[in-house]
């Protein structure tokens, strides 16, 4: 994609293993996904790395559950993952979430600026990801959770909330 799409990407995704994959090299490659209204997966089931096929298949999935879990299952990982090249494309396992807003320039005022703004990331030891092994996220409370102002204000949540009338939230 262009620029932007290139810059959301490295800091917007969920990725039980990100690299430089080649899901075409072979037929019996599949990246497949299932939604039963519960649960989101996708699965990346024999695929290679590009370049690299000689490594061997790679077997994996996220799972994304409406509950806000998110389990990463690792089937077949070949080679340890800190073995594998990130010159291609960049080798990461985790989430990430990031928003763009746009600015005026203030060189040029009918141009805008774009910024993009990373703020939370969770990274997993790549060295821990091995062939039949699972990674479980767990949200945390939050004040979205409450449906009235006396629950949202009487939480023991540590967060600086407060209750918006307008947003009931």
């Amino acid at each position: 994609g262009d620029v932007i799409h290139r810059m959301l990407t490295a800091t917007q995704y969920v990725a039980p293993l990100m690299a430089n994959f080649n899901p075409s090299y072979s037929r019996n490659s599949t990246v497949q996904y299932l939604d039963n209204g519960t649960v989101f997966v996708v699965q990346w089931d024999k695929v290679y790395l590009q370049g690299k096929e000689d490594m061997g298949s790679f077997t994996f999935q996220a799972a994304l559950h409406s509950s806000g879990r998110i389990v990463f299952g690792y089937k077949e990982i070949p080679v340890p993952v800190l073995q594998i090249s990130a010159t291609q494309h960049p080798v990461k396992a985790g989430l990430s979430d990031a928003f763009m807003i746009l600015n005026p320039s203030p060189d040029v005022p009918e141009s805008r600026r774009r910024t993009i703004y990373e703020y939370h990331r969770v990274e997993l030891d790549t060295s821990k990801i091995t062939s039949m092994s699972a990674v479980e996220f767990t949200p945390l409370p939050t004040c979205l959770q409450h449906q009235s102002c006396e629950m949202c204000v009487t939480s023991e949540l540590t967060f600086n909330c407060s209750w918006c009338h307008v947003l009931q939230r």
